[in-house]
């Protein structure tokens, strides 16, 4: 290894490495970077001396677990990527989950799902547990447990001086405040977390609806009975819906979620959402686990695609429902899937402030998120710029941006991630982080 290198811990991995190309992917392959190098982490110590090597050297740094920031926020030109996927240990003691950092979503539930153990994680398996919670967490269990965030107790955290920093409600509480909700990276590298588990489940039902063939008239007539009909839902119910446009499927509408109840009272509450004609349904009772493993199934290994997802805090009214499930009906070249994704939110979420986490945005009803995705590359300018159109529109009858959800051209940034909490988040900031070590595009400034 290069003496260059010297005082980096764990796996290094440089350009010359036979694996570098492929260490260096992203989960959103349209993200294309090269990193000076990446340090695979095996423990916090070698955390601690790469912060420490970086700074040392004024090498920019990257922070991933995962890799599935939209934007590549968790990779760059010339930069250290501190990799944190190999700190993967797991416990369970007196009713908590202990994580290491780099721990992702399929190794949680495959820790505690045998165990019988629900838990308010992401979907999509190899999302990284510490960038989830940390940017709030959605998921299918949200309505009823709250955020991701809402269930930490205890993080530790390597800061800019590769200090190793406890935070929880007594100690660096304002610390503490700001990772629950504020997005990964802004503080400093999380190499340990500790959630509240909550109680067993033995099953819970698993279903999912399908229009097909809709036409602009019945996709926009799903966005308005949704928004009517979400916020009286019963708080065991989450669930998502996609009004799309796919190259094999053409225009249709598709959700899952989950209800912690039977199937009898799953398909009494989805009456109304599944009364426009022609939905197709499969329900399943199962256990919280093979739910999780049958969702997670179906996320593929990668993708290349934009997104931009934002709050509704007021309902729409119908014309501008009518509108925005008309942004989808011209399709850029190549693509081969465009979509106003809706996440449903309220439920417990709604049961903290929006001051009482880093999260601001806990009154909304749903997120909207437009996307396009794309297989070849000579398309992916195309796409962008379709999405760029449109998204000005969606931002105009929206409140505040998704941190998880990110978007270069969001506009004031800050503010739309942030909402109120901004002033109090770059205060956590400069206490913690005042030379702006752990800085990248739309980082907390």
């Amino acid at each position: 290894m290069n003496q260059y290198f010297y005082g980096l811990t764990g796996e290094i991995i440089t350009p010359d490495n036979p694996f570098y190309h492929s260490a260096r992917q992203e989960w959103n392959r349209a993200i294309q970077r090269f990193p000076l190098a990446i340090v695979y982490c095996y423990n916090k110590f070698d955390v601690s001396h790469a912060v420490i090597w970086a700074r040392q050297r004024c090498i920019p740094i990257r922070i991933r677990s995962g890799g599935h920031n939209y934007e590549g926020f968790s990779t760059g030109n010339g930069v250290l990527v501190i990799d944190i996927s190999r700190m993967n240990r797991i416990g369970i003691q007196k009713g908590f989950l202990f994580l290491d950092g780099g721990v992702k979503n399929e190794q949680l539930y495959d820790f505690i799902g045998p165990l019988g153990y629900p838990f308010p994680g992401g979907t999509c398996p190899t999302v990284g547990v510490s960038g989830y919670f940390t940017g709030g967490g959605w998921g299918l269990s949200c309505r009823l447990f709250g955020l991701g965030c809402d269930s930490l107790v205890e993080l530790e955290l390597v800061d800019w001086e590769g200090r190793i920093i406890r935070a929880n409600a007594r100690e660096n509480p304002d610390l503490f405040w700001a990772c629950r909700g504020a997005g990964g990276g802004n503080f400093g590298i999380v190499v340990s977390m500790v959630f509240r588990l909550p109680e067993k489940v033995e099953r819970v039902t698993y279903f999912e609806f399908y229009y097909p063939n809709t036409e602009l008239e019945k996709q926009a007539s799903f966005i308005k009975v949704w928004q009517s009909w979400l916020p009286e839902l019963d708080i065991r119910m989450s669930l998502q819906a996609n009004v799309y446009w796919h190259a094999t499927d053409g225009y249709a509408i598709y959700g899952r979620g989950l209800f912690y109840g039977t199937e009898e009272e799953a398909r009494r509450l989805l009456r109304p959402i599944l009364s426009l004609g022609g939905a197709q349904t499969s329900f399943k009772v199962l256990s919280f686990y093979e739910a999780i493993k049958l969702i997670g199934s179906q996320y593929p290994p990668s993708e290349k695609f934009q997104t931009a997802g934002r709050f509704v805090t007021e309902p729409l009214t119908d014309l501008e429902i009518e509108k925005a499930a008309s942004l989808i009906r011209e399709i850029p070249q190549g693509s081969v899937y465009n979509a106003l994704n809706l996440y449903s939110l309220g439920g417990k979420i709604k049961a903290l402030s929006p001051r009482a986490t880093a999260f601001f945005y806990r009154d909304a009803e749903y997120i909207l998120a437009i996307q396009t995705v794309w297989e070849e590359d000579r398309y992916a300018e195309g796409n962008r710029q379709w999405l760029a159109r449109r998204f000005p529109y969606v931002e105009s009858i929206t409140q505040g941006s998704y941190v998880n959800f990110p978007y270069l051209r969001t506009t004031n940034y800050m503010n739309a991630y942030y909402g109120g909490n901004a002033n109090a988040l770059r205060s956590v900031k400069y206490r913690y982080d005042p030379y702006n070590v752990f800085h990248f595009p739309q980082s907390i400034r």
